[in-house]
């Protein structure tokens, strides 16, 4: 399994208890979608790892996770910061209108004023605010992803719609 094939789920925060429980972070919208995952892969040295999963606890987007095989906090050691993925086809199936970031990818960015803006080429994870990278007469626009101004995705047309604010094409437009 390669990295281009899944999503990063989180990651491991830290050792929980003694018995090789870990604490882990999810980084998806659904962290309650994931409650009953029977493995998950673990980034080690650029690789993924399968590991089998024999106990998971969700709460909001934190979790603890007991791996088979792993029964002490030595064992656990290895793979402490580490991230988790799992397969794309895992994803939670989404109600019309609505995208996971890989796949809008390549996808055209539409304003409802302005019409098409540019390709989406990027996606920007960041703390507090989540950007597109849209490439907008050969520069890169940064878009900021939040339901103001994303309102869908058409997945038939390879669409993004949007509101985008008063004023941010001009702050990337060329000056004649």
């Amino acid at each position: 399994m390669t990295i281009d094939a899944c999503f990063r789920l989180g990651h491991i925060i830290k050792k929980h208890g003694l018995k090789g429980e870990a604490s882990i972070h999810l980084d998806v919208d659904f962290p309650e979608a994931y409650k009953k995952m029977e493995s998950v892969f673990v980034e080690i040295n650029k690789q993924l790892v399968p590991f089998f999963v024999q106990k998971i606890q969700i709460n909001s987007n934190k979790g603890i996770l007991k791996f088979e095989d792993i029964n002490s906090i030595e064992e656990l050691e290895d793979i402490l910061g580490n991230d988790l993925y799992l397969p794309v086809d895992d994803l939670p199936e989404l109600e019309k209108g609505q995208f996971y970031y890989h796949d809008v990818i390549g996808y055209v960015l539409v304003d409802k004023i302005e019409g098409e803006v540019g390709e989406i080429t990027q996606v920007y994870e960041f703390p507090n605010q989540d950007l597109f990278g849209v490439n907008f007469d050969g520069k890169e626009m940064l878009v900021p992803i939040n339901d103001e101004i994303v309102k869908d995705a058409n997945h038939e047309k390879k669409v993004v719609n949007v509101v985008l604010p008063e004023g941010l094409l001009d702050v990337y437009k060329d000056e004649k």
